[in-house]
């Protein structure tokens, strides 16, 4: 993991491979070890990028009243330390949200988007009083010892398939969060609706969904890829949330055609 001091913050990513760029952003309550099987399996045709974002893993805490167009300035600063120009994004849940706000700020830098079980903000998905009642969720559970939040949040991130093997490594990274980075992501959750926004989309856009995700259900899916001109969604058939590491060799496989066919385009 290299580390680097950006606007204060000290940000850990890790750097692996050649060819295109591809960026990996992990959902709330993990970090980049969520994508070792990516990292692997797709340093082998891009140079991949997966960062602790700010609140997360080996990286600071970010000051109060952070928000996602700062966590998106802040990876921009990563990407141009890291000598990254364009690049494919890959966003899950709340990742999915940075990529897209990534892709506002500076739209000339993405080569393409996969928006993988994300939202267009809880607010413009799930309406705001669902928003609501999962952001007084998340602070309140935000005090929880490390083990009372993974069982509580675990089993929703998981289709029912899903075997213990596939749900221990998950739990191991859950059991680090970090509760202010918890719940000023949850908080950016709840705020957004990237509902006009995405209507603005010109990037090539891969939705890509767990077909079990109970938190963000296959309805959100498919309004993501009604709003988004040049999106095609693919289902991964008995995966839940975390489709990337319960289907770990399909979910590569659908980002690594979908990025390549784009790169030669």
């Amino acid at each position: 993991m290299e580390v680097r001091r950006i606007d204060g913050l000290s940000i850990a990513y890790a750097q692996a491979g050649t060819g295109p760029a591809l960026v990996l952003l992990h959902g709330f309550l993990f970090d980049s070890r969520a994508w070792a099987r990516q990292i692997e399996a797709l340093s082998r045709d891009f140079t991949v990028i997966a960062w602790d974002a700010s609140g997360a893993g080996r990286s600071s805490d970010p000051p109060e009243r952070f928000a996602i167009d700062d966590w998106a300035g802040c990876l921009a600063r990563v990407l141009d330390l890291a000598g990254i120009g364009r690049a494919h994004l890959v966003g899950l849940s709340w990742g999915g949200l940075l990529a897209q706000e990534l892709y506002r700020r500076e739209p000339a830098r993405v080569r393409s988007l996969v928006l993988a079980d994300t939202y267009a903000g809880w607010k413009g998905s799930l309406g705001p009083e669902t928003a609501e009642e999962r952001l007084a969720a998340c602070l309140r559970d935000s005090e929880l010892r490390a083990g009372e939040l993974v069982s509580k949040y675990l089993p929703g991130m998981h289709g029912a398939s899903a075997g213990e093997d596939v749900r221990d490594e998950p739990a191991g990274i859950m059991c680090d969060f970090h509760p202010a980075g918890f719940r000023l992501m949850a908080r950016s959750l709840a705020d957004a609706d990237t509902r006009a926004q995405l209507r603005e989309v010109r990037a090539p856009t891969l939705p890509l969904w767990g077909e079990d995700d109970a938190r963000s259900p296959l309805s959100v899916a498919t309004q993501l890829q009604g709003l988004i001109s040049d999106a095609k969604l693919e289902v991964i058939p008995g995966a839940g949330h975390l489709s990337n590491v319960e289907a770990p060799a399909r979910f590569n496989d659908e980002v690594r055609r979908f990025c390549l066919d784009r790169a030669t385009a």
